[in-house]
């Protein structure tokens, strides 16, 4: 646990979308490759106090999972993680085998981190039920006097390209009416969108982490893919709520 005067350090890392063939390629880029880069960049600096994966680990590819997993480990850091559209929820238990968490509520120094499953089997949209709502509710409750940051995968507002809002959070009222009732939520971040945002909403900051592979084209009518390169966030939550964070881009090749 920190001490109050040193920020927690997260790294946030989304949508690997491995392949459980070491050369698979997510529109022509090999993501296993981009990943290790991702993580290499990592481990030249000081290392995280956590890690967050938000979704999208695999591409349809359970088998994949252990790779992911042994792809952390020399970052020698607690990783977290969460189901996006392409993963299958009941087998991260390969990942749970391997020492990291799926989803729940970690506590860092003065905060409290909860991660949601917005994952619905067999769909690209996101979904959150009754039993997540309630997770969230309680979670909140139980965190006061404490900052938190909550993460999930599908995006709950709009990012203004027509095809990718198609397969958005779609009950995102919900999120927001649990959230409208606590004073302590600083921060939602999710993956799946493959683009950087920074927004506000009542004073609780939105942000969105491109991929570690390939980014989407902002503000596109239809699906089209980024020149960006691949990239990461890194989030400072200070004792007294306020957060820094920057995107990472690795250098082009």
């Amino acid at each position: 646990m920190s001490p109050d005067s040193t920020p927690v350090r997260l790294l946030q890392i989304s949508d690997t979308h491995l392949f459980a063939d070491p050369a698979g390629t997510l529109y022509g880029t090999n993501t296993r490759e981009t990943l290790q880069r991702v993580l290499g960049a990592v481990s030249r600096q000081s290392p995280p106090d956590l890690v967050l994966a938000t979704g999208d680990l695999v591409h349809d590819q359970p088998a994949a999972y252990p790779v992911l997993a042994q792809m952390l480990q020399p970052l020698r850091a607690p990783a977290a993680v969460i189901a996006g559209n392409h993963d299958e929820a009941a087998e991260l238990h390969a990942l749970t085998a391997s020492g990291l968490d799926v989803g729940g509520v970690h506590r860092r120094g003065n905060w409290r981190i909860l991660l949601l499953n917005t994952q619905v089997s067999g769909k690209a949209g996101g979904h959150l039920g009754p039993s997540e709502l309630q997770f969230l509710e309680d979670g909140l409750r139980a965190a006061q006097g404490n900052h938190v940051l909550i993460a999930l995968h599908h995006h709950p507002v709009p990012m203004h390209s027509t095809w990718l809002d198609r397969i958005a959070l779609d009950n995102p009222e919900d999120l927001f009416a649990v959230l409208d009732r606590f004073d302590n939520v600083r921060t939602v971040i999710w993956g799946h969108v493959h683009q950087e945002s920074d927004s506000q909403r009542r004073g609780v900051r939105l942000l969105s982490t491109p991929s570690t592979c390939v980014q989407f084209l902002p503000r596109s009518e239809q699906f089209a893919v980024d020149k960006k390169p691949p990239g990461m966030r890194w989030l400072n939550l200070h004792a007294n709520g306020r957060i820094d964070t920057e995107i990472q881009w690795l250098e082009k090749r």
